[in-house]
């Protein structure tokens, strides 16, 4: 009886094992298939959304240190990203335990949530700094960039 119960718990330790490599080969896969993104419209560099804007020197003074902010954020947010994944990595290779893992998964999920809110953060606090017609253009902009990506 003892001898089944052991043969049943490591046959679900090996599924679950199997199910979260598949999981990651799979985003592995997905990421790694997807062309890279064009470079963030609120980039101070990206000279071609300011002009279809139309920003102001004024408007520019103001948006410059607010991307700046912005993208030093998600580079801090990227880089603890990327340190979990290589925990991930390790806890997997180690046949650690399912709790640990799912801790992991959790923080990871996490920082998945934190950069959402920044980016979110980020659209209302440069929706500030533009007037309407800058505002409709560049929601427009937006959305001809996000179903661009989803086509692709």
């Amino acid at each position: 009886m003892r001898s089944k119960w052991l043969i049943l718990i490591l046959i679900l330790s090996l599924a679950i094992n199997a199910g979260v490599l598949v999981s990651m080969g799979y985003h592995y896969y997905v990421n790694a298939s997807i062309p890279s993104s064009a470079p963030c419209p609120m980039s101070p560099g990206d000279s071609h959304l300011y002009q279809s804007l139309g920003l102001s020197s004024v408007q520019l003074s103001k948006m410059e240190p607010l991307a700046q902010k912005f993208h030093g954020r998600l580079a801090e947010l990227g880089t603890r990203m990327e340190e979990k994944k290589e925990t991930l990595t390790n806890l997997l290779q180690k046949d650690s335990d399912p709790a640990s893992i799912e801790n992991l998964r959790k923080e990871m999920a996490g920082i998945q949530d934190e950069i959402q809110k920044e980016v979110i953060i980020h659209i209302i606090e440069s929706k500030k700094i533009l007037d309407p017609n800058q505002q409709q253009r560049f929601f427009d902009l937006m959305r001809q960039s996000m179903t661009r990506k989803e086509n692709q």
